[in-house]
Parts: C-alpha cells; structure tokens; sequence
C-alpha cells in the first residue's frame, strides 16, 4: 500500500520537508491554516525563499489550507513554530493548535512525528493528551509517535535536509523503524535512532543551546577587548592557530532557534526547581549586544564631532544573512536603541517585507536612493544581495558623508587596509 504523508505547518520547516518527500515519489500533503500562505504557494510563490517554482509543482505534493485532508495521510509530521512569549517563556500555542487539528483527524495506526523544537518531555506531556482527546484514540494502543528534529538553516545551500544526519526517536520500535525508513528516503546523511523521544528533544534543544552560550563568551570577550582597545577578529584570528580552538564570533543572536531554544530548557529547569545560570547568563549577554553597539555608535560618532542627533544607515534588518525573516531580530533592537537615542534611522533590506517590517515591527525601509551624507554606517546583516560581488567597501561609500564619519562593520567583511581616511572603522 503506497505511504501518505501529511506535514502540518509550511514554513521554513515544513515546507522543504514536504516538497523533499513528494520529489522522493512519496504522496504528500502540504497543510497549514494560513489561506494566503497556501494560495501563494499554489501560485508557485514562496516568501520565505526555500523552494523553487519547481518544487512547489511536483505531481506527488498536494498543497491545502483544508484540514480535513490531512485524513488521507497515515503519518503525520508536525512542523508548527515553537516561539516565546513576550515574558521569554515558551509558547506551545502554535504545537497545541496543531495536535488539536491532527487529532481530529487521526485514524487507527496513524503516527504522529514532531519537528518542533521543545523542552524535553513536551511532546508527550503536551501533544499526546491533546492527540488522544481529540482522535478518542489510546496512545500506543490505536497511535504511535514520534520526535526527529529538525535542523533547516534558513539560507544555508551547503548544510541542506537530505545531507544533515536526521534524527530519529519513536513511541514503539515499530513505528521507529517506519519512520527511520520513511526519512532515510529523503536524508543521504543517515538516520540516528535516539533512545527514547526525551533523549532527542533534549539532544535538539541543546544544540543551539551550546552554540548561544559559545556566541556569548565571545561577545563578553568583545566587550572586554573594546575596553581594552585591542581588536577582538585579531585576538580569534591569534588564537585560533591552536589546533583545538573552536572557531565562534561575536555578533547579534537572534531568530526563532538560537535567540530562543534555551529558553524552552530553562522554562522546563524551573518546573522541576532547577536554577539554571549559566545557560541564563549567555542568553543576558547575548540579549544585550544591541544596547552595547548603539552605545559604541554614537559614542563613535561624538569622538567624530558629528551633528547630534546623527543620520546613521543600518544596513540590514533580518535576523541573519540572505533570509528575508525577521522574526526575534536583533537588527531591529539595535534600530529601536538608536532612536533612543535620538539618531534618524534610513534602514536598507532588499529581502525583508518593507510592508511587514513597517506595520508590525516598527521600522520603515528606505526605499529611495541612499542618502550619502550619513554620519555612521552600521552593517548589520550582511546580505549577499548588497554587494553582488563587488567590494563591500564601494558598497559602504554610497552612504558616507564626505566628511569624518564612522563604520561599524559587525562582521568582518570589510578590509582595514582599504579604510578611506575619513572613516574611523569599528568592528565588533
């Protein structure tokens, strides 16, 4: 009997997901509750930039914003956000509403797979409950389930779905080996088989939990290092000549996974009484970078004597580089602590929605010409579309005032030996 797959939720998890599965000849069922994000798909447009026309056209892949459809399907993978609140706790609305829709039309023998990140124990102390009230089914009698994370990188060409290791856990051995076999069509990588569901939620969330904290040591070492006027990329450059020196950076944290995972292990630290500090600590750092840069901007631009308040462009507002999302974006916070301090904001962004980023973030995108009298430069997000292989620093030009005025190059892009005379060059 041909295997139908349904995948709820078409972000930039799901969607992949689904359109990888139909192009492996596997039937598909692409659902999510939002109308217009299914009829521009259908339209064979994809805002997040993910997939192709092509993709998206596949005979095997049937796109729907209809529930009931999802009927059809015998294994159901859940691929909904996991965001946090305004509080910093996790908010599973989006992972409840989800099993509520899957449950109601669940049939016998179904599986249920999660990609969402959460707190270990979540899927089976929240999703299941749900699952079984709405489906009158018995777990692991009438269902199973499962957890295989997801490890999508928005942008990243190199590290795809089919060539990462994909991991795997599962309710029964049964449905493990279903699952192993239905995802090793679709990942060249391999399949791990986690021990228990537990063992891979945590396995997920500590990911980029480790990474987070690694960002923060090296933003707290930048910190250190701009006090003591020594450049921090020549500090890591010295010490990464140490066969064993891990190779992280300072910069802005943001996103939906590594601004926003440890939160999920700590919500669930502090169920069980548990005072996490150091995962709390990275995370403070690290949240408060965006203060720390407008702070050393306008304290650039006072040591140039620049009009107060300044003009200072940022370019760059996604929460990283070629993806147009720009959810928890620690580009829009270093924006909002500028205007505290009083400084005229021309933000540029050729892949963000100058519509979205108006209306629900506050920031308006300068849509004319640049103007190039600006008394800093900030380049935030460093876009591949910005400088369409020319030199970053000819791009930088078109904003400088002609007169002293500061760069602030959070990334390292751009080369010090080209620094024009009239700019004072800051890098995180």
């Amino acid at each position: 009997m041909e295997e139908i797959v349904s995948v709820v939720g078409l972000g930039y998890v799901g969607l992949p997901v689904a359109c990888t599965l139909a192009k492996a000849g596997i039937k598909t069922i692409g659902y999510d509750i939002d109308r217009h994000r299914v009829q521009e798909l259908l339209e064979g447009k994809d805002r997040t930039a993910s997939v192709t026309k092509e993709d998206l056209s596949s005979p095997n892949l049937t796109l729907t914003y209809s529930a009931p459809d999802i009927r059809q399907a015998r294994i159901h993978i859940v691929a909904v956000p996991t965001p946090i609140n305004i509080s910093k706790r996790p908010d599973l609305g989006p992972l409840k509403k989800a099993s509520k829709i899957v449950g109601a039309f669940m049939k016998p023998n179904d599986i249920v797979v999660f990609e969402s990140t959460v707190y270990p124990g979540a899927t089976e102390e929240i999703a299941v409950p749900l699952l079984q009230r709405e489906s009158g089914l018995r777990f692991a009698k009438d269902f199973q389930i499962g957890y295989s994370p997801e490890r999508i990188n928005p942008g990243d060409k190199k590290h795809t779905l089919s060539n990462l290791l994909k991991i795997v856990s599962a309710s029964s051995e049964e449905a493990l080996e279903t699952l192993a076999e239905l995802y090793g069509k679709i990942v060249k990588a391999g399949i791990y088989k986690a021990p228990s569901i537990k063992v891979a939620e945590a396995a997920k969330v500590i990911e980029n939990t480790q990474r987070d904290l690694n960002i923060a040591l090296m933003n707290e070492l930048s910190m250190l290092f701009h006090a003591m006027d020594i450049d921090t990329r020549d500090v890591l450059e010295g010490a990464s000549t140490k066969w064993n020196f891990l190779p992280f950076y300072p910069g802005l944290v943001g996103g939906h996974c590594i601004g926003v995972d440890p939160y999920y292990l700590t919500d669930k630290a502090h169920q069980l009484g548990f005072s996490p500090q150091v995962i709390l600590a990275g995370r403070g750092t690290n949240e408060g970078m965006s203060r720390f840069i407008a702070s050393e901007v306008i304290q650039g631009c006072v040591k140039l004597a620049r009009p107060m308040p300044p003009r200072i462009a940022v370019l760059g507002v996604t929460y990283k580089a070629d993806v147009p999302d720009t959810r928890n974006s620690k580009a829009i916070d270093l924006i909002k602590e500028l205007e505290r301090f009083g400084a005229r904001i021309f933000a540029v962004d050729p892949l963000a929605d100058p519509q979205h980023t108006k209306e629900q973030l506050g920031v308006e995108l300068y849509q004319k010409a640049p103007p190039g009298d600006c008394d800093a430069v900030i380049l935030a997000v460093p876009h591949h579309s910005f400088f369409e292989e020319e030199d970053p620093w000819s791009v930088m030009e078109q904003y400088l005032s002609a007169e002293k005025v500061f760069v602030a190059d959070l990334h390292g892009l751009l080369e010090r030996e080209k620094t024009p005379e009239h700019v004072l060059l800051w890098r995180l």
